[in-house]
Formats: C-alpha cells, sequence, structure tokens
C-alpha cells in the first residue's frame, strides 16, 4: 500500500477514535490529513472503503504478529495459543477496535454489515483451525462447535472480569484466557464422547467460499505452508539463506501490491534445489499457491 495511503488511513482512525465514526466526516479527514479532496478519492470511494481498509490493515499486521508466534513452536502448545489470543485482544484495546466497530454495528449500515459480518466468520475460522492443532484432526468433526463455543465463554469471561477489576493497574487477560481454554478442554472431551456436533465443519466453506491471497483464510494456508517448510530449519545454522527465502516469498505475497513473479520463483527454484532440507509435497503446495495467486 503507498505510504502516503496508509497515513491518511491512519490520521482517520484518529479522528474515528476521538469524534466517532459517524461524527467524522470526509472533509474532516481530508483537513486532518492534509490533502486534497481529490487525493482522498483516488484512494478511497467513500468513507465505508476507508473503514475497511482500516479494519483489513490492523487485522493484516495481527494475522503476522500472531503467525510469527508460531515459528519455531508446537501448534498444538497450549501456551502459544493462549499468546496469540491475548495479542488480539490487546491489538483490539490498543486500536479501539470494539468501540469503533459496535458503532457501526448500531447504524445497521448493510455494506458494512456484509464485511463485519465475513470478518467474524473468518475469527471464526482461524479459532477452529488452531482447535484442530491443539487437539487434533480425529476430533475435527466437534471442533466448530468447540470454538463457537469458547468465542462466547472468552467474549463474556473479558465482559465481567473488566468490570470486577476495574481501576486495577493491569489486568490479568492471560488469565482469563486459559480459564476459559481449560473449560473449553473439558467440552472438546465431553462432545467427543457423546458425538454430539450441532454445527458441521463444512458449514465454513459455505460461509466463507475461497476469495484472494488476502483474506485471512487464504493468509492461514499461505503462512501454515511456509512454517512447514521452515520447521526443520530453525536449529540449523547453515539454513538461514533458506529461512530468508521463505520469508521473502511471504512477505511479497502479502506486503506487496505488485509483487516480483519472477523473484518469487527464482526463490522457490534455490528451495527445491535443497531436497534433502524439504518436504517436495510441500514445496509444490508452494508453488501452487504463488500460481493461484497470479491468477486473481
Amino acid at each position: 500500500m503507498h505510504e502516503r495511503k496508509k497515513q491518511v488511513i491512519k490520521m482517520a482512525h484518529q479522528l474515528f477514535i476521538d469524534k466517532g465514526f459517524h461524527a467524522t466526516s470526509i472533509n474532516d479527514i481530508i483537513e486532518y490529513s492534509g490533502i486534497s479532496k481529490g487525493t482522498f478519492y483516488n484512494y478511497f470511494s467513500s468513507k465505508n472503503e476507508l473503514i475497511i481498509e482500516l479494519f483489513k490493515t490492523n487485522y493484516k499486521q495481527l494475522e503476522k504478529d500472531r503467525n510469527d508466534l508460531l515459528i519455531g513452536q508446537d501448534p498444538s502448545n497450549f501456551d502459544i495459543f493462549i499468546k496469540q489470543v491475548e495479542l488480539q485482544i490487546y491489538m483490539n484495546q490498543k486500536n479501539k477496535l470494539i468501540s469503533i466497530f459496535e458503532e457501526i454495528i448500531v447504524s445497521r449500515d448493510e455494506e458494512l454489515m456484509r464485511f463485519f459480518k465475513r470478518g467474524q466468520l473468518r475469527i471464526l475460522k482461524w479459532y477452529y483451525n488452531r482447535f484442530i492443532d491443539l487437539f487434533g484432526e480425529d476430533k475435527k468433526p466437534y471442533l466448530l462447535d468447540c470454538a463457537i463455543m469458547f468465542i462466547g465463554i472468552l467474549h463474556n469471561n473479558l465482559k465481567y472480569y473488566a468490570m470486577a477489576y476495574e481501576g486495577r493497574d493491569e489486568l490479568r487477560i492471560q488469565d482469563v484466557i486459559r480459564y476459559s481454554l481449560n473449560r473449553i478442554i473439558r467440552v472438546v472431551d465431553e462432545v467427543e464422547k457423546a458425538k454430539e456436533s450441532l454445527f458441521s465443519p463444512e458449514l465454513l466453506d459455505q460461509w466463507l467460499p475461497e476469495s484472494n491471497i488476502n483474506s485471512m483464510d487464504d493468509q492461514q494456508i499461505l503462512y501454515r505452508t511456509i512454517l512447514s517448510l521452515k520447521k526443520p530449519l530453525v536449529h540449523r545454522k547453515e539454513a538461514a539463506n533458506y529461512i530468508e527465502l521463505l520469508d521473502f516469498i511471504y512477505d511479497e505475497l502479502l506486503n506487496k501490491e505488485e509483487p516480483r513473479q519472477f523473484l518469487i520463483s527464482l526463490a522457490i527454484r534455490s528451495l527445491k534445489e535443497s531436497k534433502e532440507l524439504f518436504d517436495q509435497a510441500q514445496l509444490e503446495k508452494l508453488e501452487k499457491i504463488v500460481v493461484n495467486f497470479n491468477k486473481k
């Protein structure tokens, strides 16, 4: 994204926090950002498009930071999952995203409602995928139910925890997440034993059909592929160059407006030459991701 466009989003974000989304006009954003009306409409067709870009930008950063916590770690480690959820909560608090979101929801704007509905479903899908990591493929038929229950339990525990300990210098958010997760661990065992499920995981594919590489779901597919290729390299000093190549591919696909496909192809070719280091099936999967990206 163009740096000036990023700055406009940043300035608008501050106005939304200070004045509220609906009370902030496009002229306010133009004046506060020091740009012309033509420049604004060159970047955004409307204030709605700007707020959507704001949430996409924040989520993209969250996804990167959350994925970074998995580097060199076991995805089934409960402590890593707790840190990821904590990171998400703190980022939302820091950027005042919940208050902005709640103001927009009250307005019932159809365009924004559709966007936020998809955003909530993507968050649910992230939890579902992480629950597969935590609890195993054999429990997969029951994990969408459990992910939904966990989100509800965590949300309410956080709300009432904040009320109970309001005014404290530091709230132990991690303790609330761990407590909520411990409750769900028992639920997972119970629903599997009873073989009961309310929501089929296939519903996620209906709710979130494939879109583009910038969606949360595609980021997860790309990142998991990169992560699986990095795992055997983490403790091998001689493999540092290969880790850099994998990071380069990830950064080009997700963080560049026009990924340099020729350089990506060269990077993959270099990886494929080291057959003893890499799972060739995962390399082929990475190639397919790049090809699919080119088609979109």
